[in-house]
């Protein structure tokens, strides 16, 4: 039986998106100091992360979706996922897994303004490769549109207000935080209700390909990650989850009528049980001292 609601659900849905997106942003902007970004900057390996996560997990989404024949719709929800690396959830799942949290939260705070750019190409690319653009319409422009005004604009407006009105930045974090996560819950169900025929539809197949590109998404993160445990977890996590809010945003925008937003809903369910599988393992690893554990600058087997 078909959802009928007073309006449009893609209304609905891009309107609690853009608040959980933008607020989850905001948020960032307003936590974000200028020695955390500089850190991240130093430590990590930016000409193997950025193509990591904006090259190579795309080339592997677009990969399996030939390899298990996904129809267009299903190609195209798994390489929006792709194209959107590291998820606000990241530091959450970093924390839990013990990884290195400062990182984390630095890396997760500039890859948005890494995906403002990166991220239209990245899926442009892809889209053209699996040959969409015969049964989707796809607009650069209109991407490039919401990717500026719901991730540059709220990360720089956190950041202006954290050094011109840090006191009024303070008492904000948390009813934005609380807003954000609500609004990007809600949202998510919401599409997981309205899409709840194509979600249940959802085959083994697609299924084992949203699996796949997880693991191996992860598995690569963890390989690229340079010598120490604590970043590899972080560069692992960051490539593995990407960010649901961003990819059900662009699919709303961008192919408004179509099956794309269940798809990334039902690959963004399949990334964050991987995720908090991966971060109980890791820290159950951590509780019976088999993960080094940082002391300062130096690190203890």
């Amino acid at each position: 039986m078909p959802h009928t609601l007073p309006i449009q659900p893609e209304l609905l849905i891009r309107g609690l998106t853009l608040v959980s997106l933008g607020g989850l942003l905001l948020a960032t902007g307003l936590r974000l100091e200028v020695a955390a970004v500089v850190a991240a900057i130093r430590s990590c390996r930016w000409s193997v992360v950025l193509p990591l996560n904006f090259i190579a997990v795309p080339l592997l989404a677009c990969a399996l979706a030939r390899a298990f024949a996904l129809p267009p719709e299903y190609a195209a929800g798994m390489l929006l996922l792709a194209a959107a690396p590291f998820a606000p959830v990241v530091p959450v799942f970093v924390k839990m897994a013990r990884g290195d949290l400062a990182l984390a939260a630095g890396l997760t705070a500039i890859f948005p303004l890494f995906a403002i750019f990166l991220t239209p190409l990245a899926f442009d690319a892809g889209f053209a490769a699996l040959g969409g653009a015969a049964t989707l319409r796809f607009s650069y422009l209109n991407l490039l549109t919401v990717l500026s005004c719901s991730v540059s604009m709220p990360l720089l407006a956190g950041m202006v207000l954290r050094f011109g009105l840090p006191g009024l930045a303070s008492r904000l974090l948390r009813p934005l935080d609380v807003l954000a996560e609500t609004a990007g819950a809600v949202s998510l169900a919401f599409v997981t209700w309205v899409e709840s025929g194509t979600l249940l539809a959802t085959g083994w197949k697609p299924l084992m390909a949203f699996i796949l590109a997880g693991e191996l998404s992860f598995c690569l993160g963890y390989v690229a990650g340079g010598p120490g445990s604590q970043g590899r977890r972080v560069i692992a996590f960051g490539t593995a989850n990407r960010n649901i809010a961003l990819a059900i945003l662009i699919a709303v925008e961008s192919f408004a009528g179509t099956q794309v937003a269940a798809v990334v809903v039902a690959n963004g369910l399949a990334l964050i049980l991987l995720g908090l599988l991966h971060a109980v393992y890791y820290r159950r690893l951590a509780e019976r001292g088999r993960l080094p554990v940082a002391v300062g600058r130096k690190r203890l087997p």
